[in-house]
């Protein structure tokens, strides 16, 4: 390996030894199950192998005594970790997704780590073009002397969610093997299709019991998200005319030129990778056509519902600005409502976020509460009834092969979510 570049050395699972019960033995024998979810698919879960990780999470949750631990046939993960105190405590909730993004393979995953780590960039060995490279993962910085774990470079890695799935499975088993932590009735969530936006489709909220929930699906160690973008979904439809080219001169109209056409218009500034922060974006996701027909996909992206209005109505402006030019030509501009900004909702309960704080705080950390570009279940959970923030899972550069997460950080959210079990049961 090159100088400067921090050793990895590979992981074998022996599955012999299973059910060991800390948080990274979990996690290493979670990520190497297969279950990344399919947008094309209309089954619910989307892909059945997301299953073969809910019927593991579900054996160990009996095999840790919670009785009532089962999986339903949409494939959510259900169970309880009882009150062990006799006043009323609010049942809280914490959900994690089992998913990982089709955005890059999570077929035959190989986790390494970088034990003690000293600095420097990480070469991932099953493809050294692969670079986890400090200068653009800063945060790298803040792990000098942990264990960090990898994909050899070809895959995901998959913390995203499985770190929060891990932790929330240490954490009941700590719970249940410290009965003298006093805590109320905690429901466990493991939903599936998270990445492609339909994890909490078929949620049944009344048997699920829970009045307040939190989402184990962030990054950086002690941050704490309370806001989400609000998101929709745009589909275009372009009828062309379609015509022999020999004959064509004065009456095709080509529905890819006109697609084209529209996605060149697209303000330059107003691009995921264009903006940061609080900034908005309209970005295309797809796009299929023939001379007669095509077809583009986009998700609209923004903080307030007015500002998701007015991107939606920029992007059908300029869609019948260039179709003034086929005048034998049409389309059909589609908005489909996907989740809000759960701010709105969480606000009401100010509760729900302090507590996390200082949940945070007393795991030793300095509580950071910001915004997600982007949205987690806990958006639409929050709008089901469900208020629902999210706490951090320790995981980086998600849906890339160049994902990483900490031991140490995972550690950190298992004692955050002890803490949190600690403090509703204090201030009840």
């Amino acid at each position: 390996m090159d100088e400067g570049y921090s050793l990895i050395i590979p992981i074998r699972i022996h599955w012999t030894h299973a059910m060991t019960d800390t948080v990274i033995d979990r996690f290493l024998r979670y990520v190497v199950i297969d279950t990344q979810s399919d947008p094309k698919s209309s089954t619910q879960p989307s892909t059945e192998k997301q299953k073969n990780l809910s019927k593991l999470l579900v054996e160990e949750l009996l095999a840790m005594g919670l009785s009532d631990a089962h999986l339903d046939e949409h494939g959510y993960v259900y169970a309880t970790i009882p009150s062990n105190v006799d006043k009323p405590v609010p049942v809280i909730c914490y959900c994690s997704h089992v998913d990982t993004a089709p955005d890059f393979t999570g077929t035959n995953v190989k986790p390494q780590i970088v034990s003690n780590y000293a600095g420097g960039d990480i070469q991932l060995i099953g493809d050294p073009q692969q670079i986890i490279r400090v200068a653009d993962h800063p945060a790298l910085n803040d792990q000098i002397g942990n264990d960090i774990i990898t994909s050899d470079g070809t895959t995901l890695l998959g913390a995203d969610d499985k770190a929060g799935v891990a932790e929330i499975m240490a954490t009941a088993q700590f719970l249940l093997d410290n009965p003298d932590i006093p805590h109320g009735t905690i429901k466990i969530l493991f939903t599936a299709d998270e990445e492609i936006g339909r994890g909490v489709d078929k949620v049944d909220l009344a048997k699920l019991g829970a009045q307040f929930a939190y989402t184990i699906d962030g990054e950086t160690a002690g941050h704490i998200e309370d806001e989400t973008f609000s998101a929709d979904g745009v589909e275009i439809a372009i009828q062309g005319v379609a015509i022999h080219p020999g004959f064509a001169k004065g009456k095709m109209e080509n529905a890819i030129k006109i697609a084209g056409a529209i996605i060149d218009r697209l303000p330059k500034d107003m691009a995921p990778e264009t903006t940061s922060g609080r900034e908005g974006f309209v970005h295309p996701t797809g796009v299929t056509g023939s001379m007669e027909k095509a077809n583009l996909g986009f998700i609209v992206r923004d903080f307030t519902d007015e500002a998701l209005s007015a991107n939606e109505a920029m992007l059908e402006a300029i869609v019948k600005d260039v179709m003034t030019g086929y005048p034998g030509s049409s389309y059909t501009f589609k908005v489909k409502h996907q989740y809000r900004n759960m701010k709105v909702v969480l606000d009401k309960h100010p509760e729900i976020v302090e507590n996390a704080v200082e949940a945070v705080r007393r795991a030793g950390m300095q509580p950071v509460r910001g915004s997600i570009r982007g949205g987690t279940d806990g958006s639409r959970l929050s709008f089901m009834g469900l208020p629902c923030p999210n706490i951090f899972a320790g995981g980086h550069a998600f849906h890339s092969p160049l994902e990483w997460v900490s031991r140490q950080d995972m550690e950190k959210a298992v004692k955050t979510l002890v803490e949190l079990a600690k403090i509703w049961e204090e201030r009840a």
